[in-house]
């Protein structure tokens, strides 16, 4: 996986902000958005670009606000993404196109997918979150201890938020290696296996290093759109969805993608014993295989 023949560019939106994007992968085959985790970017995680071209995918990533270089969107929602995926969809001439996202990419994936229903195609989740006061879910059971932290002071203590996550993004600006020593203690062995690969890890630390830059305004509008009020309905969602889910995760659990198929009707789930949260950066091209079928080949707009 890396970033070599990917194409970059900066996308206006329709409000004056600047996104940046990154494509790979065969320019006329089905479009699929990939939509990072919390925090990342547009470097993050993904086959290589000649994999990519392989599979046949239009594969097109980019910063959420306040990551990277795209401008932020202070007070944005989940709901939010839809309007930017689109705006850089227009840019590049792309009418229909599938959404993938991981982690904290899932709920802004389903915005997607609920918000564009004549435009997304089919939709995955990769070790997703329900959102936050979801009935008859308990939301941080299970949950690692950093995240139910972190999640907790959006709810009750925004300074404290503010200040926790600038510390830690100064020093994964210094050196990123040290959000994966942060996480380190509380990976099951499932995700130790996969973070310990020589190129997952450069590819994880080099995300991190891009993503936060800047500062950590992306982190942290992240974390207050997650367990605020995400602005769509679930049941709006008309494409099919796949949630895979690390069995072991204890980032987001497995219960959150559970909960999720509930409340969306042609979603089905894929729990995967001995995998964990950073599973999802291996089952990634077998998704994209998925998304990209050959009944959604890309539509130019017109």
């Amino acid at each position: 996986m890396t970033r070599q023949d990917a194409a970059q560019r900066t996308v206006t939106t329709p409000d004056g902000r600047h996104l940046a994007v990154e494509t790979s992968g065969s320019p006329d085959g089905p479009a699929v958005f990939l939509l990072h985790g919390t925090p990342g970017s547009r470097s993050g995680p993904r086959p290589r670009g000649i994999v990519v071209y392989r599979l046949g995918v239009h594969l097109v990533c980019y910063d959420r606000p306040g990551y990277g270089d795209s401008d932020r969107h202070e007070g944005r929602r989940v709901a939010d993404a839809a309007a930017d995926v689109a705006a850089i969809a227009d840019n590049l001439g792309i009418e229909r196109f599938a959404v993938v996202g991981r982690s904290g990419g899932g709920p802004h994936a389903l915005a997607c997918a609920a918000l564009l229903p004549d435009r997304v195609t089919r939709a995955a989740v990769l070790v997703g979150l329900a959102p936050a006061g979801a009935p008859d879910l308990d939301w941080y059971a299970g949950m690692a201890e950093s995240n139910v932290e972190d999640y907790g002071r959006a709810d009750e203590d925004l300074a404290e938020l503010t200040l926790n996550l600038k510390v830690r993004a100064e020093e994964a600006r210094r050196d990123p290696m040290t959000l994966l020593d942060f996480l380190r203690p509380q990976l099951p062995d499932e995700d130790i296996r996969v973070v310990d690969d020589v190129a997952i890890r450069r590819l994880l630390t080099d995300m991190y290093s891009e993503a936060l830059r800047h500062g950590p305004e992306g982190w942290i509008d992240d974390v207050l759109a997650i367990r605020r009020g995400w602005g769509f309905d679930l049941s709006a969602i008309r494409a099919e969805v796949r949630l895979w889910h690390g069995e072991q995760d204890r980032f987001s659990p497995v219960e959150h993608s559970h909960w999720l198929a509930s409340r969306i009707s042609r979603a089905e789930v894929q729990v995967q014993p001995g995998a964990a949260h950073f599973g999802a950066v291996e089952i990634l091209p077998q998704t994209l295989t998925w998304l990209a079928t050959p009944d959604l080949a890309t539509t130019p707009r017109v």
